[in-house]
């Protein structure tokens, strides 16, 4: 990555856009993390570390104002960055620590915590890093689709484990590790051709259908949890399925929605550029 250059007045938008996505993705890893550690009443104190860094979205408000600029609250944000990505392969680690390190099998990988999970942090901490380092390029919407294809990636694996505890009970739990499949795929074409105006709409349907998944996964997860055996809502939303997690696809899409709506804007100008003629010099007469 290159130093920062100024953005463009549309770039600087869509940068600020993705500042916002951090930081309320950041705040809300700790809602979610709460929720996910309570299956085990918090065994390990360590567990308790990643409830309190959400906090330090508030730290990123400053930045938010224009997170391109030089200063302390640009400054703040690579801490916070460079906190963030050390958190979530630390969290990646302790995860694996368990049952998977000491026997090493496929079953002690799918009973185990899900050791994808914590990389959520090294996301958002990517995604700062490029706003600040890639804000000002041209390959900016092409950054943010490749860490939004790695997120799909991530579900693509944690909707595969998850749903491999239950042997796949129902078939409609399928679709959200074909969902994770298709979002990755295509977002890595888009990469490779952020010019390709026909590539770049099919991944915008594509985007309004991962959204969709997110809800109806987070409607079939409620529903699951709404004929449990717990006999409290919150033990049913504590040791049910995870009502939160199918919503990854609506954040993912929204994401790629910003890195789609950049490399469109980015084409158009260069499609205008190519349509006007180059002024050429009068040909002399003899």
């Amino acid at each position: 990555m290159s130093p920062m250059a100024q953005p463009s007045a549309g770039r600087a938008w869509r940068v600020w856009l993705v500042e916002l996505f951090a930081l309320a993705n950041l705040a809300f890893l700790s809602v979610d993390i709460y929720l996910a550690h309570s299956v085990n009443s918090f065994a390990h104190g360590a567990e308790w570390i990643p409830i309190p860094f959400g906090l330090v979205a508030v730290l990123l408000v400053p930045a938010l104002v224009a997170p391109h600029q030089r200063g302390w609250p640009r400054m703040l944000g690579y801490v916070v960055a460079w906190a963030s990505i050390a958190l979530g392969i630390a969290g990646l680690l302790f995860h694996l620590h368990g049952a998977f390190f000491e026997h090493q099998t496929i079953k002690s990988l799918v009973y185990a915590a899900p050791f994808i999970a914590p990389l959520s942090y090294v996301g958002v901490g990517m995604l700062l890093l490029v706003n600040r380092m890639e804000g000002g390029a041209a390959t900016w919407g092409a950054w943010i689709l490749l860490l939004a294809a790695g997120g799909f990636f991530g579900n693509f694996v944690l909707s595969l484990l998850d749903h491999a505890q239950n042997g796949f009970f129902a078939e409609v739990e399928w679709i959200g590790v074909a969902a994770g499949a298709f979002g990755f795929a295509f977002l890595l074409v888009a990469v490779q051709r952020p010019n390709d105006h026909g590539v770049l709409a099919w991944c915008g349907v594509l985007m309004t259908l991962e959204a969709l998944v997110g809800v109806l996964g987070a409607g079939f997860h409620l529903l699951a949890n709404m004929h449990g055996a717990a006999e409290s809502w919150y033990d049913r939303l504590i040791f049910g399925a995870p009502v939160f997690a199918p919503l990854l696809f609506c954040n993912l899409a929204i994401l790629a929605a910003i890195g789609l709506w950049d490399l469109a804007a980015s084409a158009s100008v260069e499609s205008q550029d190519v349509a006007e003629p180059p002024a050429t010099a009068p040909v002399p007469v003899p």
